[in-house]
Parts: C-alpha cells; structure tokens; sequence
C-alpha cells in the first residue's frame, strides 16, 4: 500500500512549533507556559489533545506519546501527547522532541532567572540588612566619639573654670596635661601645649625647678599628699609670685601610681594684704594717738569758747556804750580782734580734731579764701611764695567756712610737703559754666554751674600708682610719724558732703593740682548773707534763758534787755521750770545751754513746751560737734548757735528763730 505524502505538513507545523517557541518567551510563568504548550499541541495534526504530568507516571494508553522535559539535571515532568492518527503525526514527531526540548530548556531559563533574581533579593536583603547595621553602629560610634568629645571638653571647661592652677604629671616629671591657669603661668598659648614637658623647659629658674620636683619625688615615694607648700613661681613675664600648693598621688585601677597631681594657690595678694594690715595697724596705732590729741583738743576748746563768749559779749555791750570816747573804742575794738582771733584759733583747732559743727551758708569763696591767706603763710613757711588767683565774679557756694578753712589747710600743707624747700604755690577760683555742655564731665559731677578751687604746687608729684590710692583713710606716702593718711580722706569726705567733686592732675617731676568742684548756690550771690550781718536785732518778746555758767547768764541776760526783750535767766533746769509755772503770760524763746547737769537742753525743752504751747527754741553750746550729737541735737530743723557769738550775731539769731513759723514738734 503507498504512503501518503506528509511532506506537505511539516513546513506549516514546523511554523507553529516556532511561532508557539516565540510565544513561550514572553509567558510569565511555567503554569501559563504548560497550558499554552498543551493547547498548541492539541492543534496539531493526529493530535486529538496534549496534557503535562509532572510526576511522569506510566500510562498503559498505546495513544499516548510521551516527551520528556528534561534539560541537564533539571526534570519538569513528560508532556502526553494523545494520538488519534499516528500516520499524520510521525513525520514531525522529531520536531517536536526538539521543541519539547526548547520548552524545557525555556522552563529551566526561567527556573535560573527566578533563582538568581531570589538570590538577588536575598543579597540585597543582606546588604540592606548588613548597611542598615553599619550605619547603626556608626551612628552609636559617632554617639560614643560625641559623648566622648563632650565629656573631654567638660573636664577641660571645668579645669579651665577653676582659679587655681592644676597640673599632672607621670613617675617621671613629665607633664600630662593642666589647666588653662597654669598654662597662663608656664607661658603657654594652650594648655595642651605643656605634654611631653617637664619642669626644666618651663621658665622656672633651675633651682625651684628642682625643688618642685624634690616635693614631687617625695609624693610618689610616700604615696601620700603633701599640703600647704609654700614657694615662689616665676611667670613667663618675670613676675615672681607666691604660691600654695598641695600635690597628691595619682592611682590606676589597681592602687599603682602612675603619676602626681598638684594644685596650687597664687597667694601673692594675701601676703601684699598681710603685709598691708601691718602697716594698717602702725597707722591705727599713729591714728588713736591722733584721735587722744583730738579730744584732748575739743575739751579745751569748751572752756576756750566759753571764756572767750565772755570777753567777745562784753567786749561788744561796751562798744555799744563807748561811742562818745573814741579812745576807749579803739582800745575795745583791739580787744575784740584779739578775741576774734582767739576764736579762729579755738575753730582750728577744733578743725583740726575734726570735730565743729557743720553750718552751711551761703559764702564767698574769694572771701573766704582771703581771710586765710596769712594763716596759710604761715603754714607753709616764708620760703615758699604763695599765689593768690582769685575770679574776679565769682558765684556763691553752699558751704560751711569752717571746711574751706579745713580744705585748704590740709592741701596747703600737703603742697608744702611735696614741694619740700623753695617753691611756689598757687591757689586759685574760677566758675565753671554748663560743665556738661562745654567739657566731658568729672567723674561723680552733676550737670550744672559749678565753682571750682585749685590749689597747684610746682613740687616733686604723684606718681599713677599713688594716685590711685590717694584719697583712702591711713594712706600715706609720709615717714612714720610724719602724717596720718587721713589729710586727703577728710577733703574728700568734706566735699562729697558738699555735693562737690575733687580731681587731682599731676605728674612725677612737673608738681601737682588738686581741683576741687563745688556746685553754684541757688542764692544770686553772698551779698544778702553778708548784709544780714550788718548789726544788731532788737525785739519785745519774753525769753527764757538757761546758762549753767554764770558769768555767760548774766551776759545773755544783759544783752537780751538791753535790746528790749524780757528775759527770764536760770542756771539749772530745774530752776528754769520753776520759773515757767510761776510765769503767767507766754513764753515767746527758750534760749538753752545743750549739756547741763541733771537735764540736757532737749529734754528742757520739751518739758518747757509742754507748759507754754507755741514756744521756739534757740540751742547755743560751747562743747564739739561730737559732744552735741551725743545728746541729739544735730537734726534737721533745729536752730543751733556756736560759742563764742558777737552780740551782734546773738541778736541776729534770736530774731531769726522768733520770726520763723512754729513747724510740727521734732
């Protein structure tokens, strides 16, 4: 029987087989691959259907081809191929081995592509996983290197922060490290600068050197602290310093030690101080001798002002009554200078005990400044020339006369001092119009109208040192013995008191000029004091006088009547009291001594103001302002008079309290 002729089939399934071979690439996975193979094949001819075992199971069918996928050592199981006519399908049978083939060999491509791209992932994964630990350990590194850096910066911080110096060394001498203080005195920009050093490359002179390293070596042996060393240091800039040191052992984990550590003490200020308190207390020791000559001074000067009241009281109630004989006049007029003159002797000597009263007024300081001039020359000496520069308009100053005088005499003789033999000495006034406007002010000055006293010298000077310290209490340039300290601490304290400046110019070799500012007083200028002054006061009101010393009662009462008032005079308090109940009408003045025996004069007077309501008072004491205060008198509001008075001066005063308006009780 002849054969058909098949040839004519195998190009078109030969087609199909590649078309489905090019189909099968672009298949996402073996399921979709098996199924679209199963179907293709069943499309073929003498091919009733086509199915994928897995398990590649024997099959008793004689219909079924099987084709094995097997590709190298990979097995995807057999395709069973159903064939209905075995005549149309043997000639292409070999095709479809081969193409069975591909799609085996196209399982396992897949197969390996999915293996290396899980096997990528699984890399990734780690790399991700391994990247994702380093940068967790690098961040907890940079952690630790930050915590580390900080903690390091703290140490040198609070090391830096200390004022005392800190250093540390190993067995050997060589520094390891110190503190900013230290580095300051070894010379060093930075404290990191002194490791590897030891004592003998620092600026220590070679034998301290060796001595800091003895204490060193004792430390290390003795393995104890030693405390208290007391030792000079050297600074890079040459300046020698006292120092306390303590240096300790320094100890490992396991008790060795390593090394020694020393903190030390500039104490240089405290041996300057200990030596300044010893010469502090030399000056205390000068200054309370001074203070017993000061009070020594203010107890003479109460009986000098009270014999002196009497000598100027009825000097000046006999120039009243002598103006018929100038002969008799002039003669009492000499007595009254010499009282006068007294009296300005009594209120130096009181200035110089520091101990008058303080009353402001307003005054002339040209005129002020003259009456002194004579006094001043005779301060200084005849061989020093004494220059008196006065403005020619100058304006009114608040002050008490007493102080200019004190002011002066202590600059003067302090200029005397400075200029030593022959020399020149200038004092002079000026005002100082708008300071703050026309110059930068002085330290401590308002703005304001000002009036200025100099007193230049063309001496031996102030060095800047001295004159740093010029104006503090006990300090002096002096010998001992020859001044207090305390001469430019009361002018200070004066013009401060007075709302006043005090600047001082001077250079070493080209002399010295104290200038001293004291604000322009509120007045128009001094002429309405002074003319106040003119004479006596005259009245009718009825005054209590009360004088424990008889010889100035009798005066005070004759004074008092002859310029028309009614005086009731006692010498004891009691006394006084007793006259005040007896008295019927009012009582207008209580004109009182401050210290007598049994009541002082404030406790007087309020037990008289109780019994005549509305009465003034008028204090008058020849004792010191210390003495006064003691007895509460120095207060604000309160009318005060200074023995020895003129009459005219008492007079004045009277009339003054009489006409002022009663205030609230003190």
């Amino acid at each position: 029987m002849t054969q058909p002729d098949t040839a004519p089939l195998r190009a078109p399934v030969l087609g199909q087989l590649l078309l489905m071979q090019n189909v099968l690439c672009n298949l996402p996975d073996e399921r979709s691959i098996f199924s679209f193979v199963c179907r293709g094949l069943a499309d073929l001819p003498g091919v009733a259907g086509a199915s994928h075992d897995p398990e590649g199971e024997e099959a008793a069918d004689a219909a079924l081809q099987r084709f094995s996928l097997q590709v190298g050592a990979s097995h995807w199981g057999e395709l069973l191929v159903r064939v209905y006519d075995p005549v149309a399908f043997d000639p292409y049978k070999p095709y479809l081995n081969n193409f069975v083939f591909m799609v085996a060999v196209i399982l396992e491509e897949r197969r390996q592509r999915r293996l290396n791209e899980e096997h990528q992932a699984y890399l990734e994964q780690r790399v991700q996983e391994r990247t994702s630990q380093m940068l967790t350990e690098i961040a907890e590194r940079r952690m630790v290197e930050e915590e580390l850096r900080r903690s390091r910066n703290m140490l040198a911080r609070t090391l830096d922060s200390i004022p005392q110096a800190v250093f540390w060394k190993d067995r050997e001498g060589v520094y390891l490290g110190c503190n900013h203080v230290f580095a300051v005195a070894a010379g060093l920009e930075r404290p990191e600068l002194i490791v590897g050093k030891t004592d003998f490359d620092l600026p220590w002179p070679r034998g301290e050197a060796e001595g800091y390293r003895k204490d060193d070596r004792a430390v290390l042996e003795q393995r104890c602290p030693r405390f208290h060393i007391v030792e000079q240091l050297q600074q890079s800039n040459g300046a020698r310093l006292w120092i306390d040191t303590t240096k300790v052992p320094l100890t490992d984990d396991t008790g060795v030690v390593y090394g020694v550590l020393g903190v030390y003490d500039d104490i240089t200020e405290r041996r300057r101080e200990e030596a300044e308190r010893e010469r502090l207390q030399e000056q205390l020791t000068q200054a309370q001798k001074m203070e017993s000559i000061g009070r020594l001074a203010g107890g003479v000067a109460h009986d000098f002002n009270n014999m002196l009241q009497a000598i100027l009281g009825y000097t000046g109630l006999a120039l009243e009554q002598a103006a018929k004989s100038p002969e008799l006049v002039e003669d009492l007029h000499e007595i009254m200078k010499a009282a006068r003159r007294s009296a300005d002797l009594t209120q130096q000597l009181l200035a110089f005990a520091r101990k008058q009263t303080v009353v402001p007024r307003v005054l002339d300081l040209n005129e002020t400044v003259a009456s002194m001039l004579k006094m001043l020359q005779r301060l200084i000496g005849e061989s020093i020339q004494l220059v008196w520069s006065p403005h020619p308009a100058l304006w009114p100053v608040l002050i008490d006369p007493a102080q200019i005088d004190q002011l002066l005499a202590n600059l003067t003789v302090n200029a005397r001092d400075a200029v030593g033999g022959t020399g020149r000495i200038v004092i002079e006034t000026a005002n100082q119009p708008g300071v703050a406007n026309s110059a930068p002010l002085p330290l401590g000055v308002e703005p304001g109208d000002y009036v200025t006293l100099t007193v230049r010298d063309n001496g031996c000077g102030i060095d800047e040192n001295t004159r740093a310290h010029l104006f503090e209490p006990f300090f002096t340039t002096k010998a001992l013995g020859k001044g207090t300290g305390l001469g430019l601490a009361t002018v200070y304290g004066i013009v401060k008191q007075n709302h006043g400046h005090i600047g001082v110019h001077s250079e070493p070799g080209k002399g010295t000029a104290f200038t001293i500012w004291l604000p322009r007083s509120a007045a128009d200028d001094a002429a309405t004091a002074v003319a106040a002054e003119a004479g006596p006061c005259r009245g009718s009101e009825s005054v209590l006088l009360v004088e424990d010393e008889e010889q100035i009662l009798n005066l005070g009462r004759r004074i008092l009547q002859e310029h028309g008032y009614t005086v009731l005079a006692a010498r004891l308090p009691e006394e006084a009291l007793r006259t005040v109940t007896d008295f019927p009408l009012p009582i207008h003045l209580l004109v009182t001594d401050v210290v007598m025996p049994g009541v002082n004069g404030r406790e007087l007077q309020a037990r008289v103001a109780a019994l005549k309501p509305g009465l003034r008072c008028l204090y008058i004491s020849g004792y010191t302002a210390d003495v006064i205060g003691h007895h509460g008198l120095l207060e604000d509001g309160m009318q005060f008079l200074q023995k020895p008075f003129s009459v005219a001066d008492f007079t004045r005063k009277v009339r003054q309290v009489l006409d002022q308006e009663v205030g609230p009780a003190p």
